[in-house]
């Protein structure tokens, strides 16, 4: 999978580097690239922003750079994302359906949003974190890497995925490990009786109490 990103703050991406998806990288799992969409302004200045016609608040992303970064990257496979809070909310669903995607270019939103035309011409889809509002679409293009890279074969276990929250429309069951008692609290006899049948038992019933409790919406 190849994932260029498109961003006037290539430096919020260091984090990449780092963790699962950083050994994912470094073993050429995926590939990904942040570009950084100031490059591609003619301004002297590299700005990339502009008053909004019919007046408002703030600064909106100018079309000539944006477009000029994607088509940079574009190609006949690829999926242009925008990072938008007016997109479609991000669930495991999409994520499964993203991993499936050859290429990924991801537009990071910033200020009061990105030229309408840029929409028009170039985007694909836009996705959303949920109902609230951040001040740039870096943050939401670093989820959606993350959650979509983790399906990539071999960057994690296969085990892992199905037993984590929202693979069976379930949240994740209660998890325990050494020392078997902390601060009073001492782990299920279950998990330590060897006897896989009740385990696995437990740990639905379990998945299922705690997905009733918090997120009862998903299991309509």
């Amino acid at each position: 999978m190849k994932i260029d990103i498109l961003t006037l703050f290539p430096k919020m991406f260091d984090c990449l580097n780092e963790s699962i998806i950083g050994r994912a990288i470094k073993e050429n799992k995926v590939q990904i690239n942040v570009i950084d969409i100031r490059t591609f302004s003619k301004d002297k200045h590299k700005k990339c922003d502009d008053y909004p016609f019919g007046g408002g608040a703030g600064m909106v992303l100018m079309a000539e750079p944006v477009f000029d970064a994607i088509m940079s990257v574009k190609q006949k496979n690829s999926l242009v994302i925008l990072t938008s809070p007016r997109g479609e909310t991000l669930n495991q669903k999409k994520v499964k359906k993203l991993a499936k995607v050859e290429h990924i270019i991801i537009v990071c939103g910033h200020y009061e949003g990105i030229d309408e035309r840029i929409i028009d011409l170039c985007i694909d889809k836009e996705i959303s974190m949920g109902d609230f509002v951040l001040t740039g679409g870096e943050i939401p293009a670093l989820a959606i890497v993350d959650s979509v890279c983790r399906y990539v074969p071999e960057v994690l276990n296969g085990e892992s995925l199905q037993e984590e929250s929202f693979s069976n429309s379930l949240l994740e069951y209660p998890q325990y490990t050494r020392p078997q008692e902390f601060k009073g609290l001492t782990v299920p006899e279950v998990l330590l009786s060897g006897h896989h049948e009740n385990i696995e038992k437990w740990r639905k019933e379990q998945a299922t109490k705690i997905t009733k409790k918090r997120r009862p919406d998903i299991l309509k």
